[in-house]
């Protein structure tokens, strides 16, 4: 009975030795639990902390670009209240009108070299070495927000420069119009003085219509004289063509006595001694200058009548071509004297053809 008990004992004792030691397990992975979901929750604890932290920076990251974004909001109000007023928008974009030039801008460029159109590839190119550098300066660490920051200012400065282009074109259009209105009132002015031209003409033409209408009995009587005096024309042409034949034929008869007088002349050096010849000979040659001297006297009477015939007829012919045509009397006084000089002219070359002695 006593060995029984001494067994049971062991067996109690190894038991509890062996229920001692897997308590012990179970209360050492117990304490590695606790221990595991203590560092578990210093880990969660500390991405709480992190995660407020997150959140913090977020809403100051927000903030400031809700700052940012209603500073540069005001700043366009503004600037669109200061365009609103023409020489203020002016000022504001930098153009000056110069006396002489016109307006120029803030780069010193003349009216007519401003361009209507805008470039809007300048704001495409993201810069973010730019925007970094200013968002560092301003305390800011988030690239993102830089960027943001940045794409917000090329906004505004985009829609600045096509406010001021905007500006500019109404500037050049305002020019266009002025100069349009200008060319429009010296149009209109010229269409005046082309209608009072043209009211003077029409005056004129009636003048004219009336003068003609009153003239045209006259003309008709000039035009009947006019046919008479070339008919009296012709009949002087004849007359002179006779003349001419006259004048020649006298010519002939000078030349022949011419001949007689070398002839003579021949005979009054063969003759020397014979007086009574020499006597014969001058009365011949006094005769024969008596002769010459009375058809020069003839010669000179024909050309005067020549001339004044000449002349009467030219007179006519003016006087009808100056009632016809309306010529002045200088005009026709001018062309009576070329007329007159080119026939005597005429009749003189005429005349020379047969050299006299």
């Amino acid at each position: 009975m006593a060995a029984e008990n001494d067994v049971d004992l062991s067996t109690l004792k190894s038991q509890l030795n062996l229920a001692q030691e897997v308590w012990k397990q179970e209360v050492e992975r117990g304490q590695s639990q606790v221990e595991a979901l203590q560092a578990k929750l210093m880990q969660v604890k500390a991405c709480i902390q992190g995660s407020e932290e997150d959140a913090k920076q977020e809403l100051e990251v927000l903030w400031r670009r809700v700052k940012t974004t209603a500073t540069l909001l005001t700043y366009l109000k503004s600037k669109a209240r200061i365009i609103a007023v023409p020489q203020l928008a002016h000022m504001s974009c930098g153009i000056e009108r110069l006396e002489g030039v016109g307006f120029i801008d803030k780069n010193g460029t003349p009216l007519s070299g401003w361009s209507r159109n805008i470039d809007l590839s300048l704001y495409d190119g993201p810069e973010k070495e730019t925007w970094l550098g200013i968002s560092r300066q301003n305390g800011l660490l988030d690239e993102k927000d830089a960027a943001y920051t940045g794409e917000v200012l090329k906004s505004v400065q985009m829609v600045t420069d096509v406010m001021e282009a905007l500006i500019k074109r109404a500037i050049m259009a305002e020019s266009e119009t002025a100069i349009e209105k200008e060319k429009v009132t010296l149009g209109q002015e010229e269409i005046k003085k082309k209608s009072i031209q043209i009211e003077n003409m029409s005056l004129k033409l009636e003048e004219m219509e009336h003068f003609a209408l009153g003239t045209n009995s006259i003309l008709n009587e000039m035009r009947q004289r006019v046919e008479d005096l070339v008919e009296e024309t012709s009949r002087q042409r004849e007359r002179a063509t006779e003349n001419e034949q006259e004048l020649c034929r006298v010519k002939r008869d000078f030349e022949s006595l011419k001949s007689y007088v070398s002839s003579l002349i021949t005979v009054r050096e063969t003759l020397l001694s014979s007086e009574k010849q020499f006597q014969t000979i001058e009365r011949l040659f006094e005769r024969l200058v008596a002769k010459t001297t009375q058809l020069e006297g003839e010669k000179i009477q024909k050309e005067a009548q020549v001339q004044k015939l000449m002349q009467e007829n030219v007179r006519w012919l003016l006087h009808s071509q100056l009632l016809i045509y309306g010529r002045g009397p200088l005009q026709c006084e001018q062309h009576w004297v070329r007329f007159s000089s080119g026939i005597l002219s005429s009749i003189f070359c005429i005349v020379n053809l047969y050299p006299m002695l």
